[in-house]
Protein backbone atom coordinates (compact mmCIF):
# COMPACT_ATOMS: atom_id res chain seq x y z
CA UNK A 1 0.00 0.00 0.00
CA UNK A 2 1.22 3.42 -0.88
CA UNK A 3 0.39 6.17 1.21
CA UNK A 4 1.23 10.12 0.70
CA UNK A 5 1.62 12.52 3.20
CA UNK A 6 0.43 16.18 1.97
CA UNK A 7 4.03 17.94 2.22
CA UNK A 8 2.73 21.81 2.23
CA UNK A 9 3.67 22.11 6.32
CA UNK A 10 3.47 20.31 9.24
CA UNK A 11 5.22 16.79 10.76
CA UNK A 12 5.46 15.28 7.14
CA UNK A 13 8.62 13.33 8.08
CA UNK A 14 7.22 12.09 11.14
CA UNK A 15 3.78 10.63 9.25
CA UNK A 16 5.80 9.20 7.02
CA UNK A 17 8.05 7.35 9.55
CA UNK A 18 4.92 6.34 11.46
CA UNK A 19 3.03 4.65 8.20
CA UNK A 20 6.55 2.97 7.34
CA UNK A 21 6.43 1.44 11.16
CA UNK A 22 2.53 0.50 10.28
CA UNK A 23 3.91 -1.30 6.80
CA UNK A 24 3.18 0.91 4.37
CA UNK A 25 5.27 2.28 1.48
CA UNK A 26 5.19 6.38 2.89
CA UNK A 27 5.60 9.01 0.06
CA UNK A 28 5.83 13.11 0.51
CA UNK A 29 2.98 14.62 -1.89
CA UNK A 30 4.47 17.98 -3.17
CA UNK A 31 2.44 17.89 -6.61
CA UNK A 32 -1.57 16.76 -7.49
CA UNK A 33 -0.13 14.54 -10.38
CA UNK A 34 1.64 12.39 -6.95
CA UNK A 35 -1.79 11.50 -5.88
CA UNK A 36 -2.30 9.35 -8.67
CA UNK A 37 -0.70 6.21 -7.64
CA UNK A 38 -1.70 6.52 -4.05
CA UNK A 39 -3.76 4.03 -2.00
CA UNK A 40 -4.57 7.10 0.84
CA UNK A 41 -3.66 10.47 2.13
CA UNK A 42 -2.72 11.94 5.19
CA UNK A 43 -3.13 15.78 5.46
CA UNK A 44 -0.81 16.50 8.37
CA UNK A 45 -0.99 19.09 11.23
CA UNK A 46 0.53 22.65 10.93
CA UNK A 47 -1.53 26.23 10.55
CA UNK A 48 -4.64 25.47 8.89
CA UNK A 49 -5.34 28.87 7.34
CA UNK A 50 -1.90 28.09 5.96
CA UNK A 51 -2.57 24.65 4.42
CA UNK A 52 -5.60 25.74 3.04
CA UNK A 53 -4.13 28.81 0.78
CA UNK A 54 -1.41 26.31 -0.21
CA UNK A 55 -3.68 23.44 -1.11
CA UNK A 56 -5.71 26.22 -3.15
CA UNK A 57 -2.29 27.83 -4.75
CA UNK A 58 -0.96 24.21 -5.78
CA UNK A 59 -4.42 22.93 -7.31
CA UNK A 60 -4.86 20.86 -4.31
CA UNK A 61 -8.42 21.22 -3.29
CA UNK A 62 -10.14 19.78 -6.54
CA UNK A 63 -7.49 17.38 -7.25
CA UNK A 64 -8.00 15.74 -2.92
CA UNK A 65 -11.56 15.91 -3.58
CA UNK A 66 -11.36 14.06 -6.54
CA UNK A 67 -9.03 11.78 -5.03
CA UNK A 68 -11.43 11.52 -2.22
CA UNK A 69 -14.72 10.77 -5.12
CA UNK A 70 -12.70 7.81 -6.24
CA UNK A 71 -13.09 6.18 -2.78
CA UNK A 72 -9.73 6.54 -1.27
CA UNK A 73 -9.17 7.35 2.19
CA UNK A 74 -7.70 10.46 3.53
CA UNK A 75 -6.82 11.01 7.27
CA UNK A 76 -6.22 14.33 8.89
CA UNK A 77 -4.97 14.86 11.89
CA UNK A 78 -5.15 18.07 13.89
CA UNK A 79 -5.19 20.96 11.23
CA UNK A 80 -5.90 18.03 8.79
CA UNK A 81 -8.92 16.94 10.76
CA UNK A 82 -9.96 21.21 10.06
CA UNK A 83 -8.99 20.81 6.51
CA UNK A 84 -11.43 17.71 6.44
CA UNK A 85 -14.31 19.66 8.10
CA UNK A 86 -17.81 20.36 6.28
CA UNK A 87 -17.99 23.41 8.90
CA UNK A 88 -15.33 25.41 11.02
CA UNK A 89 -16.71 27.93 13.84
CA UNK A 90 -16.73 31.48 13.48
CA UNK A 91 -15.50 30.73 9.61
CA UNK A 92 -17.52 31.44 6.54
CA UNK A 93 -15.76 28.93 4.38
CA UNK A 94 -14.64 25.39 4.88
CA UNK A 95 -11.85 23.72 3.08
CA UNK A 96 -12.26 20.29 2.11
CA UNK A 97 -15.70 19.49 3.16
CA UNK A 98 -15.15 15.99 3.25
CA UNK A 99 -16.12 15.10 6.76
CA UNK A 100 -20.10 16.25 8.37
CA UNK A 101 -18.84 17.67 11.18
CA UNK A 102 -18.34 21.61 12.98
CA UNK A 103 -14.85 21.94 14.31
CA UNK A 104 -13.45 24.32 16.73
CA UNK A 105 -9.75 26.12 16.07
CA UNK A 106 -7.44 25.75 19.15
CA UNK A 107 -9.69 24.38 21.28
CA UNK A 108 -7.41 23.85 24.38
CA UNK A 109 -5.72 26.79 23.98
CA UNK A 110 -2.48 27.69 23.27
CA UNK A 111 1.10 25.97 22.67
CA UNK A 112 1.29 26.32 26.62
CA UNK A 113 -1.22 24.42 27.32
CA UNK A 114 -0.30 21.59 25.11
CA UNK A 115 -0.37 17.97 26.83
CA UNK A 116 0.09 14.11 26.21
CA UNK A 117 -2.51 11.77 27.06
CA UNK A 118 -3.48 8.23 26.26
CA UNK A 119 -6.63 7.61 25.09
CA UNK A 120 -9.05 4.64 24.10
CA UNK A 121 -9.83 4.57 20.61
CA UNK A 122 -12.35 2.02 19.03
CA UNK A 123 -11.29 -0.44 17.05
CA UNK A 124 -7.78 0.36 18.51
CA UNK A 125 -7.06 -2.29 21.62
CA UNK A 126 -5.28 -0.35 24.60
CA UNK A 127 -5.11 3.01 24.89
CA UNK A 128 -2.94 4.86 22.16
CA UNK A 129 -0.78 7.56 23.26
CA UNK A 130 -1.85 10.99 21.90
CA UNK A 131 -0.06 14.82 21.86
CA UNK A 132 -2.45 17.32 21.84
CA UNK A 133 -0.78 21.16 20.73
CA UNK A 134 -2.95 23.99 19.91
CA UNK A 135 -5.24 21.14 19.25
CA UNK A 136 -9.03 21.42 17.11
CA UNK A 137 -11.92 20.05 18.85
CA UNK A 138 -14.87 18.22 16.75
CA UNK A 139 -17.67 20.12 18.45
CA UNK A 140 -20.27 18.48 16.58
CA UNK A 141 -21.16 15.26 13.65
CA UNK A 142 -23.80 14.86 11.45
CA UNK A 143 -25.00 11.31 9.77
CA UNK A 144 -22.45 8.89 8.90
CA UNK A 145 -19.91 9.79 11.07
CA UNK A 146 -18.78 7.95 14.04
CA UNK A 147 -17.01 8.83 17.12
CA UNK A 148 -14.03 6.94 17.73
CA UNK A 149 -12.92 8.45 21.01
CA UNK A 150 -13.36 11.21 23.41
CA UNK A 151 -11.29 13.37 25.97
CA UNK A 152 -13.13 14.72 28.72
CA UNK A 153 -16.48 14.44 26.80
CA UNK A 154 -15.49 16.26 23.78
CA UNK A 155 -14.72 14.27 20.85
CA UNK A 156 -11.17 14.00 19.43
CA UNK A 157 -11.21 11.11 16.81
CA UNK A 158 -13.99 10.70 14.00
CA UNK A 159 -14.69 8.46 10.93
CA UNK A 160 -17.06 8.79 8.24
CA UNK A 161 -16.75 5.83 5.69
CA UNK A 162 -13.40 6.71 4.01
CA UNK A 163 -12.49 9.56 5.98
CA UNK A 164 -10.37 9.56 9.34
CA UNK A 165 -9.89 12.53 11.68
CA UNK A 166 -7.80 13.28 15.06
CA UNK A 167 -7.72 16.67 17.08
CA UNK A 168 -3.89 15.22 17.82
CA UNK A 169 -0.69 14.43 16.37
CA UNK A 170 -0.63 10.35 16.58
CA UNK A 171 2.66 10.75 14.41
CA UNK A 172 4.62 12.33 17.59
CA UNK A 173 4.44 9.00 19.59
CA UNK A 174 6.09 5.64 18.76
CA UNK A 175 2.97 4.04 18.75
CA UNK A 176 1.86 3.82 15.09
CA UNK A 177 -1.65 2.27 15.46
CA UNK A 178 -3.47 4.83 14.05
CA UNK A 179 -1.67 4.60 11.36
CA UNK A 180 -2.01 1.38 11.13
CA UNK A 181 -5.80 1.75 11.51
CA UNK A 182 -5.58 3.97 8.54
CA UNK A 183 -3.70 1.74 5.97
CA UNK A 184 -6.24 -1.22 7.03
CA UNK A 185 -9.08 1.25 5.34
CA UNK A 186 -6.78 1.85 2.67
CA UNK A 187 -6.50 -1.79 1.86
CA UNK A 188 -10.32 -2.54 2.53
CA UNK A 189 -10.95 0.50 0.22
CA UNK A 190 -8.56 -0.96 -2.67
CA UNK A 191 -9.90 -4.01 -2.37
CA UNK A 192 -13.60 -3.29 -2.71
CA UNK A 193 -12.43 -1.42 -6.34
CA UNK A 194 -10.70 -4.35 -7.09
Amino acid sequence: MKIGVLALQGAVSEHIRSLESAGAEAVAVKRTEELQDLHGLVIPGGESTTIGKLMRKYGFMDAVRDFAAQGKPVFGTCAGLIILASEIEGQEEAHLGLMNMTVARNAFGRQRESFETDLDVKGIDNPIRAVFIRAPLIKSVGAGVEVLSTYKGEIVTARQGRFLAASYHPELTDDYRLHAYFLEMAKEAAASKA
